[in-house]
């Protein structure tokens, strides 16, 4: 069974950045497309940025050119370097893996990593 560890976060003030990362465990990670979450206190989780197994991007409007999402399948990691951070970005950030076939989530979610951007 894969299980994800994300780490990076912290507190920061708005306009400030930071990269997360999140690890694999497990064979195959070159396999999947890896997806980055976000979940806001009291929303539900939601797709933040994408990175095909054929080295595509995909983001959500709110962070294009903000966010950069980009793997290393040799370390089995999956990073977001996030610039220009506002305070809408807290929340916390959840790595997980799509299949073949487009289904998003495919392996348990791990803990995440907590994300504040206040001043």
């Amino acid at each position: 069974q894969v299980q994800f560890v994300e780490s990076g976060g912290g507190m920061v003030q708005p306009g400030g950045s930071l990269t997360l990362s999140c690890t694999a465990s497990g064979a195959y990670f070159e396999f999947y497309d890896m997806d980055w979450y976000l979940q806001a206190p009291g929303t539900q989780r939601e797709l933040v940025a994408s990175f095909s197994r054929f080295y595509t991007t995909n983001y959500t409007d709110s962070v294009k050119g903000r966010f950069t999402i980009s793997r290393d399948n040799a370390k089995r990691t999956v990073y977001l370097q996030m610039n220009s951070l506002k305070p809408e970005d807290t929340a916390v950030y959840y790595c997980n893996a799509r299949d073949f076939r487009g289904t998003p989530a495919v392996f348990p979610w791990g803990r995440g990593t907590q994300v504040i951007v206040s001043s």
